[in-house]
């Protein structure tokens, strides 16, 4: 890398142009002046950011199992949500936690937060730690269909080998999930 400033780097919105306005995700096409004076564009999606859980209950991470269209397969992963309008990340995931499977979490210590794409999308998650669960309420939205299962560390690490588990926040909370047994610490 040279020494020249980062700052120069920056790409220059020139022009926004809507193509999409979904239920969760909006599309648009920026039209970028380069660093070199050039122009180009950029695809990208925005979407309200999401929250997810690594629950913890007798030695097992809580995960549901649902279709995924886009990949077009059953996917096994933690209990995760999109952010409602100025929601708290962490009130999300304690929402979804219940919502999905049917556990409250006395604490939610936040793990990490990352941002799924940035390529091309400006989601950012964030993970949380769940211990102390309690049973409250499943409440799934209607039109998500889940199987919950409470499975172990080697479990998971197999689920990661077939493809089961293969979502990023997943394989992160697996591995996160790992570190707090050996050190005690996430």
């Amino acid at each position: 890398m040279t020494n020249e400033k980062l700052d120069n780097w920056q790409e220059k919105t020139l022009h926004t142009e809507p193509i999409f306005q979904g239920k969760i995700i909006s599309l648009q096409v920026d039209t970028i002046e380069l660093p070199d004076g050039k122009t180009a564009t950029r695809e990208i999606v925005r979407h309200p950011g999401a929250a997810a859980v690594l629950a913890l209950h007798e030695d097992r991470m809580l995960v549901v199992e649902q279709y995924r269209k886009p990949m077009e397969k059953f996917q096994i992963e933690i209990p995760a949500g999109k952010l409602d309008p100025g929601e708290d990340p962490m009130v999300c995931a304690g929402r979804e936690l219940e919502e999905e499977t049917g556990f409250r979490a006395t604490t939610l210590k936040p793990i990490s937060a990352f941002y799924t794409s940035p390529g091309f999308a400006d989601e950012k998650l964030y993970l949380y730690l769940a211990e102390g669960l309690e049973r409250g309420a499943m409440n799934p939205d209607e039109d998500e269909y889940l199987r919950v299962d409470a499975i172990t560390l080697e479990q998971a690490l197999t689920y990661m080998e077939e493809g089961r588990i293969s979502d990023a926040k997943t394989i992160l909370a697996v591995y996160a999930w790992r570190l707090y047994k050996l050190t005690g610490e996430v």
